[in-house]
């Protein structure tokens, strides 16, 4: 749990491990606690890929906002975005265009406390922080609202985030609702777990990470794709991660040693 006290100071809960510390140590980052590390040492004796999933993940999240910078698009939202490793999004899309704006979206206090990091953009463009849970689309979208505009397109990025939201929260819903108040041209970047490749191992990973508190929705390759139903695929669909365009970026060590359990791809609302 996560929260303010009475006082109305960030409470970060250590005792239990929370998925955007375990992806920082998975990357090498500092802003974690031993709950997170000895969970994603747990993680890496069932599948020692998993640092590799982290920076793929990266890498496909650098070569889709590249690609729709490229194509037009100068305002992002992003959701689940983590503790801050360089570079960042924002970083990617002005050092293209200058004057685009950027909402990052987390529910971790943790990274509330690094946003100083997140918010240093490009004087032509914007780029801020909102603490709200994807859950809250409603929240997201007032605050994001304050920062970009809803009548011009938008790309709502949900990178290695709707696997942590379980069919109960109706994770399906939740995108069409967000997807319902972006416009024509507005665009939709996901990645996320997979137990298709590696059924017995990731049956391992998301019974212990339960035991710990984390919930782990793994779906197929059929149930990624229905977060893009009413919406175009980009050229390359729907793909296992490092795969999507990979001429976009540079190649991520290891990525190549066995089957990337994850599925990428970016759509167009008509």
């Amino acid at each position: 749990m996560t929260g303010q006290d009475p006082a109305g100071a960030i409470r970060i809960d250590t005792a239990e491990p929370h998925p955007a510390r375990m992806y920082d140590w998975y990357l090498g980052g500092k802003d974690n606690y031993p709950v997170d590390e000895e969970m994603g040492r747990q993680m890496l004796a069932l599948d020692p890929r998993v640092p590799v999933m982290a920076r793929v993940n990266r890498a496909f999240m650098h070569r889709a906002t590249r690609w729709l910078v490229e194509h037009g698009v100068r305002q992002f939202l992003d959701i689940g975005t983590g503790i801050p490793t360089e570079p960042n999004l924002h970083q990617i899309a002005q050092g293209i265009a200058p004057d685009t704006r950027v909402v990052y979206c987390d529910n971790d206090p943790i990274v509330l406390a690094h946003a100083a990091a997140l918010l240093r953009g490009t004087p032509e463009g914007a780029t801020e922080y909102l603490q709200a849970d994807v859950r809250d689309p409603a929240a997201i979208l007032e605050g994001a609202g304050t920062v970009l505009d809803f009548g011009r397109p938008v790309a709502l990025c949900l990178v290695a985030l709707l696997h942590f939201v379980p069919d109960e929260d109706g994770a399906h819903d939740l995108v069409r609702r967000l997807m319902a108040e972006l416009p024509s041209g507005s665009h939709l970047m996901v990645t996320h777990a997979t137990a298709d490749f590696s059924p017995e191992e990731s049956a391992a990973a998301t019974a212990r990470l339960r035991a710990a508190g984390v919930t782990l929705a793994l779906r197929s390759r059929a149930e990624f794709t229905r977060f893009f139903d009413g919406l175009d695929l980009v050229e390359a669909g729907v793909a296992v991660v490092n795969k999507w365009r990979p001429e976009l970026g540079e190649p991520v060590p290891g990525e190549d040693d066995g089957v990337i359990p994850g599925y990428g791809a970016v759509g167009r609302k008509p």
